[in-house]
C-alpha cells in the first residue's frame, strides 16, 4: 500500500514539473499573455492609438460636403431661375410710341398692319400746348353777358372779359388764363371764396393735336417688331405707358 502511495506521489510530482516546465503546452492551445504575445506577428509595428485621435479616414469622411444634397438642390434651383425668366421675357408689357403728326401716323400704322395687332393697338391724342383757362360758360346772348359781368363787378372782381368772337365759348366770361392746372384751381378757389359760384376750368390746347399709339399685350417678339417699325421714325419717342407724353 505504502508502495502504490509512494507511486502516486512521484506521478504527481512528475506533472508538476513538466507542467512548470512547459513540456505540457503541445497538448493544449496557449492562453497566457506573454505567450500570445511572442507569437503576433509584425508585434514590433504595432501602434497605439488615443481613443480621441481620428484617422485621416475618418476626418476625410467627415470634411467630405454632402455631394448628393448640393446635386439634387442645384439643378432645382436652376429649373427655378429658367422659369422665372421665360415667365419675365413673355411677360405681357404696354409699350407706346410717339408723338406723330397726322402724316406720319399714318403711314407708322400702316406699316404695323402686318403685325396684327387687332385690339392690341389703340391710338389716343396727345396736346402738346395747353392753357387752363377759368371762366363763367356762355351765356345766352350779349345782354346776359353783360348782365353777369356787373355781378362779378360787385363782388370785387375786375379781371375779367366777355368772349365775343363767333365761337363755341361766345358771351362766356374769362377769368383768366394759366400754364398749370394748379394756378387755375387756385384762380377759382379764390373767385369762390368772393361768392363767384359759377366758374370752371377747361383746358385748352393752342397747337396741333398729334398721335400716340398705345401697343399692349405684347410678348418679346412683337415688342421686338415694334422696334423694328420704329427705327424708320428717328424723331418718335418708344416708352412704357406708364410715362406721361406730355
Amino acid at each position: 500500500m505504502l508502495k502504490i502511495l509512494f507511486g502516486l506521489l512521484l506521478v504527481i510530482n512528475g506533472g508538476l514539473f513538466a507542467y512548470q516546465q512547459g513540456y505540457l503546452d503541445t497538448l493544449s492551445p496557449p492562453s497566457r499573455e506573454p505567450s500570445r504575445l511572442t507569437q503576433q506577428l509584425n508585434a514590433d509595428k504595432l501602434q497605439l492609438i488615443p481613443a480621441t485621435a481620428k484617422t485621416d479616414a475618418d476626418a476625410k469622411t467627415e470634411a467630405k460636403p454632402d455631394t448628393k444634397a448640393t446635386t439634387v438642390i442645384a439643378p432645382l434651383e436652376a429649373e427655378k431661375n429658367l422659369a422665372r425668366a421665360d415667365k419675365m421675357s413673355n411677360a405681357l408689357v404696354c409699350a407706346e410710341v410717339g408723338n406723330f403728326d397726322a402724316t406720319e401716323a399714318k403711314k407708322f400704322e400702316t406699316q404695323l398692319a402686318g403685325l396684327a395687332l387687332g385690339e392690341r393697338l389703340t391710338r389716343r391724342s396727345i396736346a402738346e400746348n395747353v392753357r387752363h383757362m377759368v371762366y363763367i360758360p356762355p351765356q345766352p346772348n350779349k345782354e346776359a353777358a353783360d348782365k353777369k359781368a356787373g355781378e362779378l363787378k360787385r363782388l370785387g372782381v375786375q379781371d375779367f372779359f366777355v368772349i365775343q368772337d363767333n365761337s363755341a365759348m361766345q358771351w362766356s366770361i374769362s377769368l383768366g388764363v394759366f400754364k398749370s392746372e394748379e394756378a387755375a384751381r387756385n384762380q377759382l378757389a379764390a373767385l369762390n371764396q368772393k361768392g363767384v359760384r359759377s366758374a370752371r376750368i377747361a383746358a385748352q390746347a393752342t397747337g396741333a393735336s398729334k398721335v400716340a399709339f398705345q401697343l399692349r399685350g405684347l410678348d418679346a417678339a412683337a415688342r421686338s417688331s415694334v422696334v423694328k417699325i420704329k427705327e424708320g421714325f428717328p424723331r418718335q419717342e418708344l416708352r412704357d405707358c406708364s410715362v406721361d407724353a406730355g
